[in-house]
């Protein structure tokens, strides 16, 4: 299942409809998804909202940043699909708040081997509230396998492929 050789089916980049990120889920951010592969930037509106709140008013740090890894890992998946997250540094430079449309931006760094660099950030008009660094790893889609769901998704994937 995993793309690259001329006899292989290919698996175009995806994320799960359940993501917090980027899925369906209720609780989530529902960040847009990339628009093609390949690209080396992209960005998203989002809004957080009471649910995602610490202190009065303001966002959980740790939503801040799973919503950087959120927008660098979209765009890593889009540039060399899959990836996983290998290491996260977040700079909280400003309260987050609750209730505003806010704009997250992510860019492709550098590549080394399978290891992907990416950095991205929050902002609110010209404020920047949060950045992050991150490196982002190419693993084979098998590394999702391991789990019911994985298995239940990629089942799912075989039987959309036979169709085509």
């Amino acid at each position: 299942m995993t793309g690259g050789g001329a006899h292989e089916s290919q698996v175009p980049p995806h994320h799960d409809p359940a993501c917090w990120g980027c899925g369906d889920n209720s609780f989530g951010i529902h960040l847009r998804l990339p628009e093609a592969e390949g690209l080396t930037e992209y960005e998203s509106y989002l809004e957080f909202d009471e649910r995602h709140q610490a202190g009065p008013g303001l966002v959980h740090g740790g939503l801040v940043g799973a919503a950087l890894d959120e927008a660098c890992g979209l765009l890593a998946s889009w540039y060399r699909f899959p990836t996983v997250t290998a290491r996260l540094f977040v700079h909280y430079r400003l309260p987050v708040p609750i209730n505003t449309e806010l704009l997250v931006q992510s860019r492709v760094d550098d590549e080394r081997g399978r290891r992907i660099h990416i950095s991205a950030e929050l902002v609110d008009g010209d404020d920047i509230l949060a950045q992050a660094r991150g490196a982002f790893v190419h693993v084979p889609l098998e590394h999702f396998l391991g789990t019911p769901e994985g298995r239940e998704a990629a089942e799912a994937w075989r039987r959309r492929l036979e169709t085509e």
